[in-house]
């Protein structure tokens, strides 16, 4: 298709028609490439929220049987834990093929359950990607659209509306519990965790004061803990992700088989500052790897509460901050076991974004991104599609691997469904359940295939 012929077809065209003749030429192998991008543009922004009101996401038909059916199959209501780190890319994790980094526990949480390959997150940067994990909405919809800032601590508030993921866990009869970086609201708003259907949340709300491991303070639902190990940033006392962790599993052992729980854990792992105490973990990579020394901001009089540590092995520490990472999640792990909660429990585990290139950290070196092109912030599939391993003794199958494609705000509705309550998923949410894909029972819709259906379906009945 020519340029000139392509903006006849733009200028003054009914919408409709033009999405027609665009789709015609596109399957027809006519368009050039900028006219291609324009037919995926139009049918995703002009043409989903249509389909949406045309074919309400509840009865897509995703899943046939009732959700009771499902629960009653699945041997109850599993208890959910959702394991979210910050800035991992697709290729750092071994199940994805990374080499030089050790990750034993995701690994085998891979083996042990299902991988999945095209999983994307809610977008390239932090809130907003956590945003559509925590609505259903995608960034047309959700209504965190960035990372700003606000006072006195914090980002922008989540609006309450008593149908997020938490929420609806809630109401559902599970006791909910996040535990790291909030950045959806400063305490006390409408976006505080508690307002937002957590029942317990412990960690940094700010995600600018989560640059620093060694912070001044953390939060207890709406207390301030001051950590005055830190001395204000002047000394490296109290490691912030260590204390987070084992918070989060005192949680687990205060729970039983009687009333199931989801579990949030946004790690801060392995964002910049590039920093781990100086352990086995660390000293294990020192010398493995070329170092360039990065300076930044250190600890002392003159730091500040967002700025990024100076460190002599960049790779080593970066390294070492993944397998610890690593080693929370085996810690969960063995920890569910001991308690006797491990066959009951859905684990997840995946990123919020792409890789990162702050603080010393070199996503190239290590093919942070895999075959992908691009890191955070990008919007290419460096920058969003996620390593994504889930687990769920004798319901999933071991060592399954979906191409599935699904996305942050599918995950609303399949919890949703696994806590057996179906019908009180929202109707505006663009997420669908993935349940049938990760149980391998009944029919599974993507959001591409309802996309090209419903588009096609509207445009016949507007034409």
């Amino acid at each position: 298709m020519s340029k000139q012929k392509g903006d006849q077809l733009i200028h003054g065209a009914d919408p409709t028609k033009l999405i027609r003749r665009l789709q015609e030429s596109f399957f027809a192998g006519r368009c050039s490439r900028g006219v291609k991008v324009l037919v995926i543009y139009l049918t995703l922004v002009f043409m989903l929220p249509l389909c949406i009101q045309a074919q309400p996401l509840n009865t897509m038909g995703t899943i046939k049987k009732d959700n009771k059916d499902i629960v009653k199959q699945t041997g109850g209501r599993p208890n959910i834990v959702f394991l979210l780190a910050d800035d991992l890319g697709y290729g750092d994790v071994g199940f994805n093929g990374q080499t030089k980094i050790r990750t034993p526990y995701m690994d085998r949480l891979a083996a042990e359950g299902r991988v999945y390959t095209h999983f994307y997150a809610g977008t390239s940067i932090c809130a907003p990607s956590r945003s559509t994990l925590l609505t259903g909405q995608h960034t047309g919809h959700t209504y965190i659209r960035g990372n700003k800032s606000v006072p006195p601590e914090g980002q922008e508030p989540l609006p309450i509306t008593g149908k997020g993921l938490a929420a609806l866990l809630k109401s559902a009869g599970y006791h909910t519990a996040a535990f790291g970086k909030w950045g959806l609201g400063y305490i006390g708003s409408t976006g505080d965790p508690l307002k937002q259907g957590f029942d317990h949340f412990y960690g940094y709300n700010s995600q600018s004061l989560a640059h620093r491991y060694y912070p001044d303070h953390l939060w207890d639902d709406d207390q301030k803990v001051l950590l005055t190990q830190n001395a204000d940033f002047t000394r490296q006392a109290v490691y912030a992700p260590d204390l987070i962790q084992q918070k989060a599993l005192d949680y687990i052992d205060q729970q039983s088989d009687k009333t199931p729980f989801f579990m949030f854990l946004p790690y801060i792992l392995p964002h910049a500052e590039l920093i781990v105490p100086d352990d086995s973990i660390f000293a294990s990579y020192k010398g493995k790897f070329p170092e360039t020394q990065y300076k930044g901001r250190d600890y002392g009089p003159k730091a500040v509460d967002h700025g990024y540590a100076s460190q002599q092995y960049p790779h080593a520490a970066f390294a070492a901050m993944v397998t610890r990472l690593d080693l929370y999640l085996g810690q969960i792990m063995q920890r569910l076991k001991a308690r006797g909660l491990d066959k009951n429990t859905i684990i997840i585990f995946t990123s919020d974004n792409g890789p990162h290139i702050e603080g010393g950290a070199d996503p190239a070196f290590f093919n942070s991104n895999g075959p992908f092109r691009g890191v955070k912030r990008d919007l290419y599939e460096g920058g969003i599609r996620e390593p994504f391993a889930v687990s769920w003794p004798g319901k999933i199958k071991p060592g399954s691997v979906s191409d599935g494609v699904f996305a942050f705000w599918d995950l609303l509705p399949t919890f949703v469904s696994l806590a057996g309550e179906k019908k009180s998923i929202p109707d505006h949410i663009d997420g669908i359940s993935f349940v049938p894909d990760l149980l391998g029972k009944g029919k599974q819709k993507s959001m591409i295939t309802c996309i090209l259906s419903c588009t096609n379906k509207v445009v016949n009945k507007l034409s």
